[in-house]
Formats: C-alpha cells, structure tokens, sequence
C-alpha cells in the first residue's frame, strides 16, 4: 500500500507546511496538473513551487481534508477551505511510485469563483517566490 505510506508523510508535510519536507517527497520527475494552467508542470523543481506557493496561499486559512479515497499508489483527497469569504471546494489526486515518491499530482477546484481567485494569489505567490 505505497498510498497509504506516502498519504501519511503528505498530511505531515501538508499540515506543517515543511518545504524541505515537500522536497524529499517529490519524485525528479513529478508532473502537477493545475486547475487553471493547460500544459502539465513537469520536473520536481516546478512542481516544488507550485505546491510551495499553495501552502502559503492556505497558510493561517481553515483548510482541511474532508475525505480521502486510496487504491494501491493512488489517493484523492477531497479539500475545503475558506478565502476571502468565498467557500472552495476541491480535490487533490495524488500518485505515488515504488519508492514512496510523488510522481503526479493533480488539482482540481470548483466553484469558478474559487478558480479565478485561487488563480490570482497563485500567480501572485508564484512571481514573488521565483
């Protein structure tokens, strides 16, 4: 159940916000799908700051994890969080290679005032930390 392994160390790097942490997690080659980016991030440098900037953009916010759904080296992790007064609802689809290593990871957000919000502090958190 490498899931479920990995699952573990992502709620204590996750909750901790452990950049250094997040760093040994990663896979050289993991890919982030963005819910507002087209293209795939590749290599675990882009994805580093992409997951980077969602912790600080969540840091001092009441997210939390509602539900969790784990096969083999997969989770999908349902998240709510409130910014700014406007309630987001997603979804992280996390992917795990034999070495416990983050190999993919996907977001998805709803509702669309939550996306375009979501997008502007991501982008505004990804310049000031590049």
């Amino acid at each position: 159940m490498i899931a479920v392994e990995g699952l573990q160390a992502w709620h204590q790097v996750a909750e901790g916000g452990n950049a250094d942490a997040l760093k040994k997690l990663l896979d050289e080659n993991a890919v982030f799908h963005s819910p507002v980016v087209h293209t795939p991030q590749e290599g675990k440098a882009i994805v580093f700051l992409y997951l980077a900037s969602a912790f600080q953009v969540f840091r001092d916010s009441d997210f939390r994890y509602l539900r969790e759904i784990v096969q083999g080296d997969t989770a999908v992790l349902e998240f709510a969080v409130t910014i700014d007064d406007i309630e987001i609802n997603g979804v992280d689809m996390i992917k795990w290679n034999d070495d416990g290593k983050i190999i993919d990871f996907k977001v998805m957000v709803r509702p669309l005032k939550a996306v375009n919000m979501l997008h502007q502090q991501m982008k505004a958190m990804l310049e000031s930390m590049s």
